[in-house]
């Protein structure tokens, strides 16, 4: 084995880490609807993966190109996961179910968060279901926001592809998602 042949499982093993980690940063936007990166990403990963692969065949007889195609293939699929779960792009939906929910929803409203209420009846009796849209930076915000309201609450998280709003018909400029406190029938 000369340096040379090291120099070369080097650069596949790097080029695979950087076309494999663009690759799974592509399917996350992808999934969540942004063409415009998703196009200029796999430009370069398929320009890199060019390379790469170019340079496996050159090198066939050296089982040690083989084996860097293969460890930076599982190193960028690590990378690009680490770096989209660094950047957090899109949005989410936070489903919490609760006992309390209406004192769950007044703590999001009190930070100025959208949070939509729906009564259900859950297996142990009568529950609110809360709707709460944020970015998936702010998830952990708003976890800790339901937990604190509700220890005892169900938060369920789902990814949003994408959001359609319809125009407000009220004179607030409110969207629809944004449902005014509730007020309770003692109160009437």
């Amino acid at each position: 084995m000369t340096e040379s042949n090291i120099i070369i499982a080097l650069t596949i093993f790097i080029a695979r880490v950087c076309d494999v980690g663009l690759g799974t940063i592509r399917h996350a936007l992808i999934i969540r609807g942004r063409k415009s990166y998703v196009f200029i990403i796999a430009f370069f990963e398929a320009i890199i993966w060019v390379y790469a692969v170019s340079r496996v065949l050159s090198s066939i007889q050296d089982p040690l190109t083989s084996i860097a195609f293969a460890t930076g293939f599982a190193t960028g699929t690590f990378v690009g996961m680490t770096i989209e779960n660094l950047l957090k792009i899109g949005e989410q939906v936070i489903r919490i179910f609760s006992r309390s929910g209406h004192l769950v929803a007044q703590r999001f409203r009190e930070k100025d968060y959208r949070v939509t209420v729906f009564d259900g009846n859950g297996r142990d009796g009568v529950v609110q279901l809360l709707f709460v849209q944020v970015k998936r930076r702010e998830v952990s915000r708003a976890m800790g926001i339901a937990r604190h309201a509700d220890p005892h609450c169900l938060i369920i998280i789902d990814d949003i592809r994408s959001v359609h709003m319809a125009k407000s018909s009220g004179e607030s400029g409110t969207d629809l998602l944004s449902v005014p406190p509730l007020v309770s029938p003692d109160n009437k």
